[in-house]
């Protein structure tokens, strides 16, 4: 079985004290990293990138995002994504992973802004001029201090960090995104569920167990989905189930049953039916398009 590579930080060239943060200028990163980055791939890590030149397409887990000077695209690690770039791109991309951030903040966590919530949120911000200024001026201060061998050079990586995500949830929280706030016991409960469908989405497919793991009746479970993203929970689990069946038919040298074994479903025409209710096409018809 082929499946798509899951890039770590270990694997780019890094200047940090701390093999949990990685910044580059993105036409350096591009040209340093081209055979591994411009393939459709994931990785382990939280991922931020400005476009401040240059234009193309980003496709994040199968929906297609145009680039233009003052994109951001913020992604959680799993996520699939690869871009098709215009030859003078540039701009900003750093990563780290989640206890690089974590570790240095107590009452907080990477997962609390709303971009890193959710899947159900968009993994894009378009900048105005103002904000693109804003954003790039913290972006060029990272650049200074990632690049110098400075006292306390990790903690003010991860403020500069942070000063970056609070600007943006900022902007963002005026576009849709899912209200997140410590009190609202939905939010709450909506990324336990997330994170539960993650953990378990090819062997339980089942709302009413989702709902017994999270100690509420399946009814509460489906009117906290609907209120937060207008989605039932069968919807959620169908929808994760569906992403990764799209990654492995492409991204798998497994026959059309084989996926739909591997994804718990013994009966492919069941699956085949499902997956043209949900998609809109057959898994053939999918994969053809891609070919």
């Amino acid at each position: 079985m082929s499946r798509l590579p899951i890039l770590n930080i270990e694997q780019f060239q890094t200047l940090a004290d701390s093999d949990d943060f990685y910044f580059n200028n993105l036409s350096d990163h591009i040209k340093a990293n081209y055979q591994t980055v411009t393939v459709p791939h994931k990785h382990d890590f939280f991922l931020t990138v400005l476009f401040t030149q240059g234009e193309g397409i980003h496709e994040i887990d199968f929906n297609s995002y145009p680039i233009r000077p003052g994109s951001v695209f913020l992604l959680n690690p799993g996520q699939t994504h690869h871009w098709e770039l215009s030859q003078d791109i540039n701009g900003f991309i750093f990563f780290h992973s989640q206890s690089f951030y974590d570790l240095n903040y107590s009452a907080k966590r990477v997962h609390n802004f709303p971009f890193f919530y959710s899947l159900q949120n968009s993994p894009c911000i378009y900048l105005n001029e103002n904000e693109q200024q804003v954003i790039e001026y913290f972006f060029k201060m990272i650049h200074d201090e990632y690049y110098a061998n400075l006292l306390m050079k990790q903690d003010k990586l991860c403020s500069l960090i942070d000063l970056i995500y609070i600007e943006l949830s900022r902007i963002c929280m005026g576009e849709g995104y899912l209200k997140v706030s410590k009190s609202n016991n939905y939010s709450k409960k909506l990324q336990q569920l997330e994170q539960l469908i993650e953990q378990n989405f090819l062997t339980e497919k089942s709302p009413m167990i989702y709902a017994d793991w999270m100690n509420i009746t399946p009814k509460h479970l489906n009117r906290i989905t609907k209120t937060m993203v207008g989605k039932t929970t069968s919807d959620l689990i169908a929808e994760r189930v569906l992403l990764e069946a799209k990654r492995m038919l492409l991204h798998a040298e497994n026959n059309f049953s084989e996926i739909a074994y591997s994804l718990g479903y013994e009966d492919y025409s069941y699956f085949s039916r499902l997956f043209k209710k949900k998609c809109g096409e057959s898994p053939s018809e999918f994969q053809k398009r891609y070919y």
